[in-house]
């Protein structure tokens, strides 16, 4: 393997770098300021804030977002296997007729335990 091939991405990567500092720095010191106590509060939907800013969540809308990050994710390994499906062959297509045999129990499964409705 010959590194010298790696060099053109390597220069891109380094000026791009480069290129995005300089542009933070540049709006960092052209950058108008002028901090005033409206500006500065936090903003929430055009209206003061209330209660604690440090409220618990409940835990169901962490699940439902965990459950949704899960699924895409699996679904997301069905685009490779979609491309590819003429070379992998019948082995291919069986192996992921089960992938997704278990991604849909799996679904079925969190359906009935109700994680997936939000009251």
């Amino acid at each position: 393997m010959n590194l010298q091939q790696y060099f053109p991405v390597f220069l891109f990567i380094v000026i791009a770098i480069v290129i995005g500092f300089a542009l933070l720095f540049v709006g960092y010191l052209l950058g108008h300021k002028s901090p005033y106590s409206a500006k500065n509060s936090p903003y929430e939907c055009g209206f003061d804030s209330f209660g604690d800013s440090h409220m618990q969540f409940d835990i169901r809308y962490y699940l439902v977002a965990i459950l949704f990050i899960l699924f895409d994710l699996e679904i997301a390994f069905l685009f490779p296997w979609a491309i590819a499906q003429d070379a992998l062959g019948l082995k291919g297509f069986i192996s992921m007729l089960i992938f997704i045999f278990i991604l849909v129990i799996g679904f079925i499964y969190e359906w009935k335990k109700g994680a997936i409705e939000w009251e």
